[in-house]
């Protein structure tokens, strides 16, 4: 099966990796495509922007509006891995902007969503960090935290996250300019590129796509 070889072992289950699953073509279309949107399409954050294709999560329902064709084609991409259960096909794309300094907090995705996470990354590379939840999340926790596992996620590369990896496990990016190579990296071996250990990466803009799938919708539609 195609994900077995890239399915990274030296992590609980399961984590997924593919380098260049995007080719330059289409990273650059997806880029146009989230700069050219309507500026009331962006959510201003404390550290980052984002949009929200899809609808937007709520714990009573997400009331589903229609994905662009332009990124539906990405959904249908991903949706052939079938790394999704049957009935449970992505429903909601998260757009993430990122700019170098820039990162986000140890998190859960949480119960809004089917237990599997996929990521495509545009313009930079990043490193997804994890720590294991202890069952709260609150400032203290996160301040003590010990990191367990890194992930380097390169421009045009997909990320899933299942099982075990998705419920027992916060991930976060932190909030620095440039990122030290080193051999805690746990798919390294699995990159395109090829890093030397304590080369240093800059960081620039990068564009993520977080495309899941959303359980509970209204029965409402938005149509635009």
């Amino acid at each position: 099966m195609l994900l077995d070889s890239h399915t990274i072992s030296t992590v609980p289950p399961s984590v997924i990796y593919i380098p260049n699953f995007i080719n330059a073509d289409e990273e650059k279309e997806i880029i146009d495509k989230v700069y050219s949107a309507p500026k009331p399409k962006w959510t201003q954050l404390k550290n980052r922007r984002l949009q929200n294709w899809g609808g937007i999560p709520h714990p009573k329902g997400m009331i589903p509006e229609k994905i662009p064709d332009w990124l539906q084609k990405y959904v249908d991409k991903v949706t052939a891995l079938q790394v999704f259960d049957e009935g449970s096909s992505p429903n909601h794309v998260l757009v993430n902007e990122y700019l170098a300094g820039q990162g986000i907090m140890p998190h859960l995705d949480g119960p809004l969503f089917f237990p599997v996470v996929t990521t495509i990354s545009c313009g930079s590379h990043t490193i997804l960090n994890f720590f294991p939840y202890s069952g709260t999340a609150s400032d203290a926790d996160l301040s003590t935290a010990k990191k367990v596992y890194s992930l380097l996620l390169e421009p045009r590369s997909l990320l899933v996250l299942k099982n075990e990896m998705y419920k027992n496990y916060m991930h976060g990016i932190e909030e620095i300019k440039s990122d030290e190579i080193n051999d805690q990296i746990n798919n390294l071996d699995a990159c395109c590129e090829k890093y030397s250990i304590k080369e240093d990466v800059s960081r620039s803009t990068r564009i993520s796509l977080t495309i899941r799938n959303v359980p509970k919708c209204s029965n409402f539609k938005l149509r635009f």
